[in-house]
């Protein structure tokens, strides 16, 4: 066990501890020489729990646990997709692509959203069009088979929605449209392929920025099942070794995985230690 807090015996720790179960924190709480002391089973327990309290959980966020609770009679849904709009619209709009394109196999409205234009040949333009400004973004919602399709969005909405919780929609919208931008330009420019898609290099740079970010200021939000970061990277691993696409999945965009993850590594790093240095100030 790990100690992870330790408060004064007249302080009520009862609302902390609703929300910490209600988080999936595993803890407990003893006397110890006239303290209150929060224990947790691990290290990154401990750490998640200095976390919420240094930051301070607002009364709403109370509020919204107890309205969630059994004895309240009613499902917290509601409030968490208020509290995630960007995550939803992003999923929408891959949706709506994926339904125009017919998951990737109606050519007539692929070239809609390639990262170049297309000629009434069908033939793709060598050079970026940048009056079709667009296109630097709209590869990631062009997604090739349902397989992609669901295994992207299921991932979009496990990172999307702990970073819009953290931090607030704009800045997921930020790094969206940054990794976005850095992954897909990566993939042309290293290619030379026009014809590719998909969320996977937004992923691996939100993946590489909760990394790092939890890695130097952990939080709940952040804090990952045990084996995802190894899972990724594992996949990333054997898209590059060209197994997968040996097996019968088609051409992988190692390029735009490889770029995103710099990316949001690159971005978790400084944002973490920025936190890191806030939390250092107030201690």
């Amino acid at each position: 066990m790990y100690r992870a807090l330790q408060c004064s015996l007249d302080e009520d720790l009862s609302r902390f501890t609703h929300f910490l179960r209600s988080r999936g924190v595993v803890h407990r709480i003893t006397e110890e020489d006239g303290k209150q002391v929060i224990w947790t089973h691990d290290e990154a327990g401990a750490q998640i729990v200095q976390a919420f309290y240094a930051e301070g959980i607002p009364d709403q966020a109370f509020d919204a646990v107890e309205k969630a609770s059994p004895a309240a009679g009613s499902s917290n849904w509601p409030l968490v997709w208020r509290r995630i709009p960007v995550t939803l619209i992003v999923l929408a709009l891959t949706g709506v692509v994926a339904l125009l394109t017919g998951i990737g196999s109606r050519p007539e409205t692929i070239g809609l959203f390639t990262f170049v234009p297309v000629d009434a040949n069908g033939y793709f333009a060598s050079e970026m069009d940048l009056s079709q400004w667009w296109r630097l973004v709209a590869p990631i919602f062009l997604h090739f088979g349902l397989m992609h399709l669901a295994f992207n969005s299921l991932w979009y909405w496990e990172l999307g929605r702990r970073i819009e919780m953290r931090s607030g929609g704009l800045w997921l919208l930020g790094l969206t449209l940054l990794f976005a931008l850095i992954s897909n330009t990566a993939q042309w420019w290293v290619s030379g392929h026009a014809l590719f898609g998909g969320l996977s290099g937004v992923l691996y740079g939100l993946l590489g920025y909760c990394w790092l970010y939890q890695w130097l200021a952990p939080n709940v939000h952040f804090a990952l099942p045990k084996g995802v970061v190894v899972l990724m990277l594992v996949w990333l691993a054997l898209c590059l070794s060209g197994l997968i696409t040996m097996l019968g999945f088609g051409a992988i965009a190692n390029t735009a995985h490889v770029s995103g993850l710099l990316a949001g590594c690159a971005v978790g790093l400084a944002a973490g230690g920025l936190e890191r240095a806030r939390r250092g100030r107030q201690e």
